[in-house]
């Protein structure tokens, strides 16, 4: 009996499925040295050892313009991946309009993505919440998965000066604690000019 058959019968019948999307890219670009002193809150955020090359993606603002990451080259980015549908994210929402605030002076840009389906849901999603003044991007061909996944939301992912992934906390974290801004600041000097 042929040895392949269990595994062809496999891929005939759609039971096992390889996935093609990427994860990040591997491709270590330097080691990131000694972590940063995380508060409690971000007892969950992995800062990485080694700085991690991510893919060009680009993505669409709510006016459907195009948009990149690399515009905020020079700046800590944190890249908030959200969607309407995730209760958390809800009470997210508030607090990265507050972290994006307080930060609006320093070397700092916070990007929302959206990962819904429909990006026409996203406006009345803000007006129903209040949060009108909030903006995000939006990524429409799905290309999210090449550099950072999306398969746990709310997610933060955090990029440094020159757009290489250093760090990202992954389900919901409360980014109203007061340890928070202290420890933004820790990786704002350490990554944005880097």
């Amino acid at each position: 009996m042929n040895k392949l058959l269990p595994f062809t019968m496999l891929l005939l019948t759609g039971s096992l499925h390889l996935n093609a999307v990427a994860s990040p890219n591997e491709a270590k670009v330097y080691e990131t040295g000694e972590p940063i002193a995380k508060p409690m809150v971000m007892s969950r955020f992995v800062e990485l050892h080694n700085a991690r090359k991510i893919k060009d993606i680009d993505f669409k603002d709510q006016q459907l313009k195009t948009v990149n990451l690399k515009q905020h080259q020079g700046k800590l980015v944190m890249v908030n991946l959200w969607a309407t549908w995730c209760a958390p994210c809800i009470k997210e929402i508030p607090a990265m309009q507050a972290i994006k605030a307080r930060n609006k002076d320093n070397d700092f840009a916070l990007v929302p993505i959206s990962i819904d389906e429909d990006p026409a849901n996203i406006q009345p999603f803000f007006e129903k919440h209040g949060f009108g003044e909030y903006a995000t991007w939006i990524d429409p061909d799905k290309d999210i998965d090449y550099i950072m996944p999306a398969d746990l939301l709310p997610a933060s992912f955090f990029l440094d000066g020159k757009g290489n992934l250093v760090g990202f906390v992954r389900g919901y974290i409360d980014w109203t604690d007061e340890g928070i801004q202290p420890y933004l600041d820790g990786l704002i000097a350490k990554y944005a000019n880097r």
